[in-house]
């Protein structure tokens, strides 16, 4: 087996050949022409080798770079190729609400798919995008990550920002063996929110370590307006963590006036990256990918 790191998961996809057993890991070579266009090359030949390819797909300049991988791979001789998508950009597109409207998500995951024969992804928006893919697609999930690393921390309560992530943290809270909230949310536009605690099962908070969890921190807008409102109830500290921290503009420093800490995997290369998934993404494909 071989694994082969893009430039938005390098350092990942090394820590995924590690758990893979030391297994050979490759670069591409990556340039730009004048005009923007993308040149690569993977490195020599790959006949008969099982290949897994990481690049999450942040921009649009990743989805190019993940598709040109996928045809050089092939192109070297690669007898089955894994593709595993960290983050999937554009998966929280995952559906249509205007006459005209694309579904992205399946839209992208169409072209993914052509030269792979499965493809993993970590904590998907929607289990719509992984159902789309006519190939096998699987995924991990980022809590098991976090979960280690919280259980050299402090936690009394884990906190969801609104229902939509209380299975999340359920989990957690289940590895973790904690009690858990669900804040009540209503969204005012792409960057505000208003948050409120619940009429009930609040419990006493004063004093608590407390923990917000959720899935992705792109503007930062909810983890704010949580720490803010948290914090009144007189906690010990607030810390945030997140499979997949985006971080746009100023959300890391905004984040860090209200919480005392700020936790992320490495799905992404972030200033808050203190937990890796690739223990988890190599489990997986051996267990559903490899052995097939």
């Amino acid at each position: 087996m071989y694994v082969i790191g893009g430039t938005a998961s390098t350092a990942l996809a090394e820590r995924v050949s590690r758990e893979l057993g030391n297994a050979p890991f490759g670069i591409p070579f990556v340039k730009r022409f004048p005009d923007g266009e993308l040149y690569l090359r993977v490195g020599g030949r790959l006949n008969g080798e099982d290949v897994v390819l990481v690049q999450s797909t942040r921009t649009d300049r990743d989805l190019i770079e993940l598709l040109l991988l996928e045809d050089a791979i092939r192109e070297a001789g690669a007898s089955r190729l894994f593709v595993v998508i960290p983050y999937f950009g554009y998966a929280r597109q995952d559906r249509s609400f205007f006459p005209g409207e694309p579904v992205s998500a399946r839209a992208l995951g169409k072209h993914i798919e052509v030269e792979a024969d499965a493809v993993v992804t970590v904590d998907m928006h929607s289990p719509l995008t992984l159902a789309s893919f006519h190939q096998p697609a699987f995924e991990a999930s980022g809590i098991p990550a976090i979960a280690r690393l919280l259980r050299e921390r402090p936690v009394d309560v884990l906190v969801s920002p609104d229902k939509g992530g209380l299975d999340r943290v359920k989990r957690m809270a289940q590895l973790l063996e904690k009690p858990y909230i669900s804040l009540e949310k209503k969204r005012i536009d792409s960057e505000h929110v208003e948050l409120s605690l619940p009429a009930s099962g609040v419990g006493d908070l004063e004093d608590k370590h407390v923990v917000i969890l959720d899935d992705v921190i792109s503007t930062g807008g909810t983890i704010v307006e949580a720490a803010k409102l948290i914090k009144r109830q007189r906690v010990r500290s607030i810390s945030a963590a997140c499979t997949h921290g985006l971080f746009l503009k100023d959300a890391f420093e905004r984040i860090k006036a209200v919480a005392d800490e700020l936790y992320s995997t490495d799905t992404l290369d972030n200033p808050a990256e203190k937990a890796s998934v690739a223990p988890d993404i190599a489990q997986l494909l051996v267990r559903e990918c490899v052995k097939a």
